[in-house]
């Protein structure tokens, strides 16, 4: 994953799988972890995604643009639909 150091990796592999169960609360707190050791804009994005499926838009806009921020020139996070709506 392009943008997430090392040392923050295993911490956003675990958001990354409880993502895919639907787990997203379990994604968040991961997520957020990994933000803490690292911060980029995937893990930005992700938090971000993460509260916008458990409803909380505003702290997810938050996210979004420091997501926007940090992308790097990272296309997927720029040209995103959802990133795009909440700013």
């Amino acid at each position: 994953v392009t943008g997430v150091q090392t040392c923050a990796l295993p911490i956003y592999d675990e958001g990354i799988a409880a993502w895919n169960k639907g787990d997203y609360k379990g994604a968040l707190m991961h997520f957020s972890e990994a933000s803490k050791i690292a911060p980029s804009g995937e893990t930005h994005f992700n938090e971000a995604i993460s509260l916008d499926k458990l409803g909380r838009h505003g702290d997810a806009s938050m996210h979004f643009g420091a997501a926007k921020n940090n992308a790097n020139g990272n296309e997927k996070i720029l040209n995103s639909k959802i990133l795009n709506g909440h700013l």
